[in-house]
């Protein structure tokens, strides 16, 4: 997660309305207020409801797993990231259907139903009295509780991974070409209604987790912490179709990634036909295209065939950064949250990572990066993304020191029977059949203490959350701002739809690992993941180190004026051929001409 933050001037501006008929034509009836489209409103509202729906049912998705699936942590693990995976897959399918077939605004309605569906849906699943038939407060029926939250997941993941790619682009639609500022602006409010929805939402979902509902018995409120956000995707819906009204809806224009497909398909599928000796070699094998795509489209394709392979190591970084809500949620359950006035859920403890971001970004912007630069150090990109991978390395290091200290706290604290328990105890209260009842009737209750009080503070987490978050804004930020500068100007999506795909891998990977590894010790299996990191990030500064920054739009430019320059070669070589052939033809109509004393004969 991101944030790009702007000041603004608040002043009282008049409500005017754009009723320039161009004006309608080219982007509807709009309303603005302060130079901004009414219409954005909307779309930023819509934003922070989505988000504070996503993060919030994704914040408590791993204890509910655990403890109302009653699945084991390996398990929870495996199809928490697989759900993951998809929400980072989804997009391009979103992208491929709003470009090419219904467009951006008709493909947020629809999947946002299809969204607001499976919110429903797995709000429902968590009804433990939905199949509690003997009322003892466990399900009876607990098929139906998984297949319900599967089938509400994939509906999840369909509907928030097919809208990520369209909102933003199509609030940026809504603003006309003197509008850039403004524009940038938007982006920046955009970004931080992301992460106020993911800080809300963190913060709330895991309270409204830890109370209890129920009709026949009491058990903790997971239907209350999927309904939530499930509501706010409602709003989100119906706050969107309001403003349907006074939306610019771009026609689809096709997609530029299904035409990079083709022509990287086209160009393998002709270098086979041409692999004997006979044939002579080419340059690059894209350039095995050149018989049906434009020279300019393959060198395109070529840059951006230039970053995607040093996209090949990136999925290691996902592994570790997505498991803060996985396995080290599952490691603050075994830990204290108790801060004195605060007593933090397990599941909160992901609030530090928007937290950190809110923070981190400017420091890094306005202090750390031009500090670098004044020491005379030329912190490049790639370098920066070495770094920040480092970083999230030591920060599982961190995450296993932690593990140690909770696995090897042998002692306890001594517990006498009282109304308050330690956090994450459990105990069996022995009452004699003597007892009576009186003044000191507790004195002849018996306390036998089943499992010891958490005597590890989760405020140990907060390093390897500093470590991650600092990790992720060196490497996420940055590897975007890279991934966008040396994108062509038609192919930015398409890296946008690599890096993503980077992230599901790598939520793939944590899947393998929890499946097939089975380490014992999970102290043992994070300096695993924490080895494979330093291992990649090391080829990946081989990698960087090799690799040559480019100047897209130079090239680019460099093309089209050959491009233009044949064209008016070919021009004038027409205009050469059509004099020529006028003259000729001159010439033989003068040459077959009839004598008049012979038409008079």
């Amino acid at each position: 997660m991101s944030v790009f933050i702007s000041q603004g001037h608040l002043s009282e501006c008049p409500f005017v309305n754009a009723d320039h008929e161009e004006v309608k034509k080219k982007k509807g009836t709009s309303i603005v207020i302060c130079g901004y489209p009414l219409s954005i409103f909307f779309i930023v509202v819509n934003e922070f409801c989505e988000r504070f729906s996503y993060y919030g049912m994704r914040a408590v998705l791993v204890l509910y797993f655990k403890y109302f699936l009653r699945w084991d942590d390996d398990l929870a693990t495996s199809i928490y990231h697989a759900f993951v995976a998809l929400c980072y897959l989804t997009p391009i399918l979103g992208a491929i259907v709003a470009d090419s077939w219904l467009g951006k605004f008709k493909t947020i309605i629809y999947l946002s139903i299809v969204y607001a569906l499976g919110q429903v849906v797995m709000a429902i699943s968590a009804i433990h009295d939905l199949t509690d038939y003997d009322w003892n407060g466990t399900p009876d029926n607990m098929t139906l509780h998984v297949a319900l939250s599967m089938v509400g997941l994939v509906l999840i993941a369909l509907g928030t991974g097919g809208i990520k790619p369209c909102v933003a682009a199509f609030g940026g639609d809504q603003f006309q070409d003197h509008q850039e500022r403004q524009r940038s602006t938007f982006f920046s409010v955009f970004y931080l209604c992301i992460n106020a929805g993911s800080l809300l939402s963190t913060i709330i979902t895991p309270i409204l987790r830890a109370q209890e509902c129920g009709i026949h018995t009491q058990q903790k409120c997971y239907s209350l912490a999927f309904g939530v956000p499930a509501a706010l995707m409602v709003v989100a819906l119906v706050v969107f179709i309001a403003g349907s009204g006074m939306y610019h809806k771009a026609e689809p224009q096709g997609n530029i990634l299904l035409d990079v497909c083709k022509c990287i398909g086209f160009a393998i599928k002709n270098r086979f036909r041409h692999r004997g000796k006979e044939f002579p070699k080419r340059t690059h094998w894209m350039d095995w295209a050149d018989e049906k795509y434009e020279k300019l489209l393959i060198a395109q394709i070529k840059m951006v065939l230039k970053v995607l392979f040093l996209y090949i190591p990136l999925p290691m970084f996902w592994t570790l950064f997505d498991q803060k809500g996985s396995r080290w949620t599952f490691q603050a359950t075994t830990m204290d949250g108790n801060f004195g006035l605060l007593v933090l859920q397990p599941d909160q403890m992901q609030t530090v990572n928007p937290i950190l971001i809110l923070t981190l970004v400017p420091i890094m912007d306005s202090v750390v990066y031009p500090l670098i630069r004044k020491c005379g150090l030329n912190f490049t990109p790639l370098k920066r993304m070495t770094v920040g991978m480092f970083l999230a390395a030591m920060a599982f290091v961190a995450a296993a020191l932690v593990q140690i200290e909770i696995d090897v706290k042998s002692g306890g604290e001594s517990c006498k029977y009282s109304r308050e328990f330690g956090f994450g105890s459990s105990y069996t209260l022995i009452i004699p059949s003597s007892f009576t009842f009186g003044p000191d009737c507790a004195a002849s209750i018996g306390v036998a203490e089943d499992i010891k009080p958490n005597s590890v503070h989760m405020a140990l987490q907060i390093p390897q959350y500093f470590l991650i978050t600092a990790g992720e804004v060196v490497f996420s930020v940055t590897g975007l701002e890279f991934s966008y500068s040396q994108a062509p100007s038609n192919m930015k999506a398409v890296l946008q739809a690599g890096w993503l795909f980077t992230v599901a891998i790598g939520n793939f990977i944590v899947l393998i690992v929890a499946e097939l590894a089975q380490i014992p010790e999970q102290w043992a299996e994070y300096v695993l993941f924490a080895s494979l990191l330093v291992a990649v990030c090391v080829i990946f500064s081989i990698m960087a180190h090799f690799y040559t920054y480019m100047d897209p739009a130079e090239i680019e430019a460099q093309f089209r004026k050959k491009d233009d320059d044949h064209e008016v070669r070919a021009e004038k070589k027409e205009r050469k051929d059509s004099r020529r052939s006028q003259r000729s033809s001159l010439e033989m109509t003068e040459g077959t001409g009839s004598d008049p004393k012979e038409n008079r004969m």
